[in-house]
C-alpha cells in the first residue's frame, strides 16, 4: 500500500478499438477527478488505436508487440507464441518501472500480458467486462482479479460472484452532457437543427454491410425528407462521398470518423449502430432510439448478446447482419418516423442507463490501493 504523501499509479492496460480505449480514458479521467495527483499509465498493443487516441487525450502510453490469434487458419498465427513472450517480458519491465499500485484491465489485447505480469508481482488487478458474454481474455484473468466491474446481470455465470461489482459501462463525461446542444450540433455538422435526423455509425472503424445498405437507400433517405449524418469508417470513406456527391444532398453528410460524438447525439432522433458495448451504454445514456445490427464475428456473438438485453426489454430493435440489404433503409425510416415508438424505447433505454459508471469504477480500483 502507498505512503499517505505518495501519488497512486495507476496501469491501464488494454484497446484495440474505440469500444475498448474510450471506456479506459473515461476511468483514467474519473480517477483523476478523484485525485489530480493520480500517475496513469496506458498500456496497448503496438500499431493499434489505442496508440493515437490515449495520447491525444493527455495520456502516456506504451505498446507491447501482442497480436490477437486470427480464428481462419493464418500463418499469422504461427507467431503469436513469440509475440506473447515478448509482450509478457515488456510488460514486466513497465511494471518493474513504473511500479504501479493497481493494474486495471478494460480488455483487447495488451491487457492479457499486462495483468497477468501484474497480478504475479502481487498487484492488486481489477477487470472491467464491458459485454453481455465476456471475452476469453478476460475469463482467463478472472481467477487472478481482485475485481470484476460488468455492465449486465447474471455475470457470474462467467466469473466468481464474490468479485462481481455492477458498475455499467463508462461514458465520456462530453457524452454524458449533450442537453442543449442541437443547434451546436446542426451548426457543426452543417445540418438543420429542425429536420428529424439519422445517425447512421457501425463503429470507429465502419461497418461493410451498414455502410452498403445506407448507399444503395440514399436517395430513399432522401426522398423521404430527413437529414442523414453517417460515420462511415476510413475504408468505406471514397465511396460513400462519392455515393453522397452523386445525389446533390445537402441533407447526407458522409464522414470517415465522427470525433464529436456528443454533437452527433445531440442531433440525432434516430441511430442505426452495430451493438458493441459501449455504443450500446452510450446509446441508453442518451436515450435515442436505436436500431442495431450486431456484428455476427464478433468473439462468441457477444454483440448479438448485448442488443438482445435490449430487445427483451423493448429499449431497441434488432436487424440481422444478413438482413441489412433487404430490411435496414425501411426500418430506419419507419422507426424515425414512428414517434410512439421512438417515445417507448427511449423511455426504457433510460431505465438501463449508468451514467456515473466510469466514477463507480474509479473508486474500487481506489479501494483496491487502500487495502
Amino acid at each position: 500500500m502507498p505512503q499517505p504523501d505518495s501519488h497512486i499509479r495507476v496501469i491501464i492496460s488494454g484497446g484495440g478499438t474505440g469500444g475498448h480505449i474510450f471506456p479506459a480514458i473515461a476511468i483514467a479521467n474519473a480517477l483523476k477527478a478523484l485525485d489530480s495527483s493520480t500517475d496513469i499509465l496506458f498500456v496497448g498493443a503496438e500499431g493499434k488505436m489505442e496508440m493515437e487516441k490515449v495520447p491525444a487525450a493527455g495520456y502516456t502510453i506504451q505498446g507491447l508487440p501482442i497480436a490477437g490469434i486470427k480464428r481462419e487458419l493464418s500463418l499469422d498465427n504461427l507467431s503469436f507464441p513469440f509475440k506473447l513472450i515478448r509482450s509478457l517480458r515488456k510488460a514486466a519491465a513497465i511494471i518493474r518501472e513504473f511500479k504501479p499500485d493497481v493494474a486495471v484491465g478494460v480488455g483487447g489485447y495488451a491487457s492479457g500480458p499486462l495483468l497477468y505480469m501484474a497480478s504475479r508481482q502481487g498487484i492488486p488487478a481489477l477487470i472491467q467486462e464491458q459485454n453481455s458474454y465476456p471475452g476469453i481474455t478476460n475469463k482467463l484473468l478472472a481467477r487472478r482479479a481482485a475485481k470484476i466491474c460488468v455492465a449486465y446481470e447474471q455475470m457470474d455465470r462467467f466469473f466468481p460472484a464474490a468479485k462481481i461489482v455492477f458498475t455499467g459501462n463508462p461514458v465520456r463525461e462530453d457524452i454524458r452532457q449533450i442537453e442543449g446542444k442541437r443547434g451546436e450540433a446542426a451548426a457543426f455538422f452543417g445540418l438543420s437543427p429542425d429536420v428529424p435526423t439519422l445517425l447512421v455509425v457501425g463503429g470507429s472503424q465502419g461497418a461493410r454491410s451498414i455502410n452498403r445498405a445506407i448507399r444503395d437507400g440514399l436517395k430513399e433517405l432522401d426522398n423521404a425528407g430527413i437529414q442523414v449524418l453517417w460515420q462511415t469508417g476510413k475504408l468505406f470513406g471514397p465511396e460513400a462521398q462519392a455515393a453522397v456527391a452523386q445525389l446533390h444532398s445537402k441533407r447526407i453528410k458522409a464522414m470517415d470518423f465522427i470525433s464529436r460524438m456528443d454533437l452527433a447525439y445531440a442531433l440525432s432522433d434516430a441511430v442505426v449502430t452495430r451493438a458493441g458495448a459501449s455504443t450500446v451504454s452510450e446509446l441508453c445514456i442518451v436515450r435515442k432510439p436505436s436500431i442495431m445490427v450486431p456484428l455476427p464475428t464478433a468473439a462468441e456473438d457477444h454483440q448479438t448478446k448485448n442488443c438482445l438485453a435490449l430487445v427483451e426489454r423493448q429499449a431497441a430493435l434488432l436487424v440481422p447482419d444478413a438482413e441489412t440489404a433487404q430490411r435496414l433503409v425501411n426500418e430506419a425510416l419507419k422507426l424515425i418516423q414512428d414517434k410512439e415508438l421512438c417515445r417507448t424505447l427511449a423511455e426504457n433505454m433510460s431505465v438501463l442507463a449508468r451514467p456515473l459508471a466510469a466514477q463507480d469504477i474509479a473508486r474500487e480500483v481506489i479501494q483496491l490501493v487502500k487495502k
